[in-house]
């Protein structure tokens, strides 16, 4: 079948589709202006007070139902008398119709809440006739409603409740997906996350557990004494990582500015103000592709702590790492793919020299020039550019031989000073940094450092990113002098990191694309006034 075949199929699909529910549409808007005509305009309701939600309410029957169960033995009179009293107990929810048996007189529906579905058992004889017609007439699946009752197990045993009186709270004016369908296309569920969000409610799961991790994260700094900052997202000198910046132009100013895609040298300028201890979680935005791992606007966190090194951040990333997937997951091994990831044992430690050499067989440590390692590049395949020096061929060397086997979480340390523009020289090693990076499961989870707070040297390192930018590094840093004014003022030893929030919770909800951990991630925008699907270029 030819392509342009497939497209007028496709095509022929979407505008019955768009046919069907404009059909639907207009006789929801029928229904409502029905509504309007006998006085109730469901738009015009404010508030509706609830007591309580589906799933408490079903676990606190469940309990009390237990404990009639228990405290009456055989005795089944009693039983059944003391069922019956939790009739008296009055509750009000308030949630969607997701589906709707109807039997007559009587009809079951199920209503989810923020926290579950539960059965909710409609009758006529209990809300009254003239409520019951326009409930089966006039309302959908969908509307979001108000029941009060009391709740109940029915003789097929679901847990449920049976309304006394109903209120329409709101009315759906387009379908849900159908029922059995569902919403599987990846390309509608990130666009209309609010459907996704009713649809499936594993994909709720993991944005609460998203929250979860976060909230976590703050509650184990605060205890360690570190202060949550805001540092500007506007910037005019975009630095602290190698990465190309969106800009914009600020009106009121007249001035060219950037968003930020870091958060390191704001922060480092509160250390040099004498706050020993600081982190901060926010967004960052960076001009680069879409793919399953990267997003241009995530959520990073960048925490700093003087008077450490690079070795007191492996530290605390371990300890925290362990920490938040044990009060968060109730575990320290979790399930990611196919792999079972240990965060309890201690992590793998390995120099970038020794990791290369570990997996490709090229030690390092004896290729001294740049001509020796252009060679052996040349040999093993892989690409390199005329800007590109010894230790930039290195770092190629890891990414195209190392990090696909870094499953379990391991700390590369000690990388190339070529890469490093912020980071202190080993004293024992001047070609080579104080840095790590933490893989799991062949992601970089988080880059530290102990930062470099010799002024005179960071301004020789902004002068090599200055010459890299000159030669077509687009990522390349500029040099920021006020930064460096901070520098010649004092910043005591310090060590740093930067943490990429939303791999941490891939890796915790067990998630493949970092789109499923964003709300709302980038996509391309739809044409106007179109329904169409605009499908992204991913790189998987």
């Amino acid at each position: 079948m030819s392509e342009n075949l497939e497209n007028q199929i496709e095509n022929a699909a979407h505008a019955e589709e768009e046919q069907d529910i404009n059909i639907l549409k207009k006789d929801r808007l029928d229904k409502l202006a029905a509504l309007r005509e006998g006085g109730c305009d469901p738009f015009t309701v404010t508030k509706y007070d609830v007591t309580g939600h589906a799933a408490e309410f079903k676990a606190q029957y469940e309990a009390k139902e237990a404990e009639i169960l228990a405290a009456c033995g055989d005795d089944e009179e009693k039983k059944a008398a003391e069922l019956e009293k939790l009739n008296e107990n009055t509750v009000r929810i308030a949630g969607r119709i997701m589906s709707w048996r109807d039997m007559g007189k009587a009809n079951f529906i199920d209503v989810r809440d923020a926290s579950d579905r539960i059965q909710v058992y409609v009758r006529s004889n209990d809300i009254g006739a003239d409520l019951f017609k326009e409930f089966k007439k006039k309302w959908d699946i969908g509307d979001i409603i108000g029941v009060e009752g009391f709740v109940f197990r029915t003789r097929k045993g679901e847990i449920s409740i049976h309304a006394n009186k109903i209120e329409l709270l709101s009315k759906s004016l387009l379908p849900l997906p159908e029922k059995w369908h569902g919403l599987k296309d990846t390309d509608t569920r990130y666009r209309q996350r609010y459907l996704d969000l009713i649809i499936n409610p594993e994909v709720k799961d993991t944005f609460v557990k998203r929250s979860k991790i976060i909230a976590s994260i703050r509650r184990y700094l605060d205890d360690q004494g570190f202060m949550e900052v805001e540092t500007p997202m506007l910037v005019s000198n975009a630095g602290g990582a190698a990465a190309r910046p969106f800009e914009t132009h600020y009106n009121a100013l007249d001035e060219e500015v950037k968003l930020r895609i870091s958060l390191e040298l704001y922060l480092k300028r509160l250390i040099v103000g004498g706050l020993e201890r600081v982190y901060e979680i926010g967004r960052v935005f960076r001009n680069e592709g879409v793919d399953t791992r990267h997003n241009p606007e995530f959520t990073l966190m960048e925490l700093y702590q003087a008077y450490t090194d690079y070795y007191g951040m492996m530290d605390l990333t371990e300890n925290m790492f362990r920490h938040v997937a044990q009060e968060v997951c109730g575990t320290t091994c979790v399930p990611y793919g196919e792999y079972m990831i240990d965060l309890g044992k201690p992590f793998e430690r390995l120099t970038m020299i020794d990791a290369v050499k570990k997996y490709s067989g090229v030690d390092f440590s004896n290729i001294t020039t740049l001509e020796e390692a252009r060679k052996i590049a040349d040999e093993k395949g892989v690409e390199y550019e005329e800007r590109h020096k010894r230790g930039d061929i290195l770092n190629l060397f890891f990414e195209a031989f190392v990090e696909e086997h870094l499953i379990q979480p391991t700390f590369i340390m000690d990388h190339p000073i070529e890469i490093s523009p912020l980071t202190k020289k080993k004293p024992d090693a001047p070609d080579y940094v104080e840095r790590f990076e933490l893989f799991i499961t062949g992601r970089e989870m988080c880059n530290a450092y102990s930062e470099l707070n010799d002024p005179i040297d960071q301004r020789e390192r902004f002068k090599a990113q200055e010459e890299a930018l000159s030669q077509g590094d687009e990522e390349a840093n500029r040099t920021d002098e006020d930064f460096l004014r901070a520098l010649e003022i004092g910043m005591p030893p310090t060590g740093g990191i930067g943490y990429g929030i939303d791999r941490l919770v891939m890796l915790l909800t067990n998630s493949a694309s970092i789109r499923d951990v964003l709300l709302f991630p980038t996509m391309k925008s739809l044409p106007a006034n179109s329904g169409r699907q605009a499908k992204d270029d991913e790189e998987e």
